[in-house]
C-alpha cells in the first residue's frame, strides 16, 4: 500500500536537515545538472518542470492535511530555474494558500543564480522566497571538474555574492573528504577561499558518504579515487577552518556523517572550533564513527 508521501510526491525526496519541520511543496521534479560524481540523489529520476495545474492540485491536496505550516520548502533541485515571472506568481499564489508560513526557502543551484540578474533575483526575493540552500561542495576548480560539477570556483563565488547582494539568507555547505587523498590539501584551501568570499549566512561542513549507486562509488573500485581516513578528515577540516575569514556567520558540522559534531559562529569561535577538532585529531581514544559508504 502506497503511503501518503509516495501518494503527494514524486519520489524520492530530499530537503536540507534543517527544513525537517518544513511542508514541502515539490515544484520541479529531480536536478537539471545531475551529472555530479558524488551525488545519488536524483540519477533514477527524469527532471522536469512540474505544469501549473499540477502545482495547484498538489498545493490543493497538501492543503488537506498540513492547514498551516511555519515554513516551506519548495523541493526538487532547483526551483530557480523557473522563469522569473512565473516564480513569483507562484510564491504568491503560495502565499496566499498558506498566508501562516513564515518562512519559504529552497535550494538554489549555482548557476540559476547566475543566470538570473540583479534585479531578478531581488524580485524573487521580496515575493517571498527568504532563504537559499547551495551545495558548493568544493573550492577547487581541478576538484569541481573531476567530480562534474559544472561550474568553477569563480562561478560560485559570483553565484553566492549574487544571492547575498539580493538579501536573500544564504546557506553554503562543502562536504569534507571530496577531493581525496590526492587533492585534500587543495580541496581544503580553496574551499576556505570560496566560503570567504561568499560571506554567507550559513556554513555547513558534512563528510563524504559514497553511496553504491554514484559514479564516485565506481571511481573507487577502480582505483581512480582514494577516501580520506578518519584523522585526514579532521586534518582537512582543521586546515580548512584556519584559512576561513569570515563575519558572524552560523557553523554547523553536526550531520550524523560528521566524526567530530561542531557548532559556533565564524570566525568568533574559530579558535575554540579548531582547539576541540586538534583535541579528537589528538586524542588516542578518538573512535571515528560510521562508516564511508550507506
Amino acid at each position: 500500500m502506497r503511503n501518503r508521501s509516495e501518494e503527494m510526491y514524486s519520489m524520492p525526496l530530499f530537503r536540507p536537515p534543517s527544513e525537517a519541520r518544513s511542508l514541502i511543496i515539490q515544484i520541479t521534479e529531480g536536478c537539471s545538472h545531475n551529472k555530479c560524481r558524488f551525488c545519488y540523489m536524483y540519477k533514477h529520476k527524469q527532471f522536469r518542470l512540474k505544469s501549473w495545474q499540477e502545482i495547484t492540485e498538489h498545493i490543493a491536496a497538501l492543503k488537506s492535511y498540513y492547514h498551516e505550516p511555519e515554513r516551506i520548502f519548495l523541493a526538487d533541485g532547483n526551483v530557480l530555474c523557473l522563469k522569473t515571472e512565473e516564480l513569483i506568481k507562484l510564491l504568491e499564489y503560495i502565499k496566499r494558500e498558506f498566508p501562516y508560513a513564515q518562512r519559504i526557502s529552497s535550494y538554489s543551484g549555482p548557476l540559476d543564480l547566475i543566470r538570473k540578474t540583479d534585479e531578478e533575483l531581488k524580485l524573487i526575493r521580496e515575493a517571498g522566497l527568504e532563504l537559499l540552500y547551495m551545495g558548493v561542495e568544493s573550492g577547487s576548480d581541478r576538484v569541481l571538474t573531476i567530480m562534474q560539477k559544472g561550474v568553477s570556483q569563480k562561478q560560485m563565488i559570483e553565484a553566492g555574492q549574487k544571492a547575498m547582494k539580493a538579501g536573500f539568507k544564504f546557506s553554503c555547505m562543502i562536504i569534507s573528504g571530496l577531493g581525496g587523498t590526492e587533492h585534500m590539501k587543495e580541496h581544503a584551501l580553496d574551499s576556505a577561499k570560496v566560503i570567504s568570499a561568499i560571506n554567507p549566512n550559513y556554513f555547513s561542513l558534512l563528510r563524504l558518504v559514497v553511496e553504491e549507486d554514484s559514479d564516485l562509488a565506481e571511481d573507487i573500485r577502480q582505483g581512480k579515487f582514494h577516501l580520506l581516513t578518519p584523522l585526514q578528515i579532521l586534518d582537512e577540516n582543521i586546515m580548512m577552518l584556519e584559512n576561513m575569514e569570515l563575519d558572524n556567520c552560523i557553523f554547523r558540522a553536526n550531520h550524523v556523517s560528521n566524526y567530530v559534531n561542531q557548532a559556533g559562529v565564524l570566525n568568533k569561535d574559530k579558535d575554540a572550533l579548531i582547539e576541540r577538532l586538534k583535541k579528537f585529531r589528538n586524542s588516542s581514544n578518538f573512535i571515528p564513527m560510521g562508516n564511508d559508504r550507506l
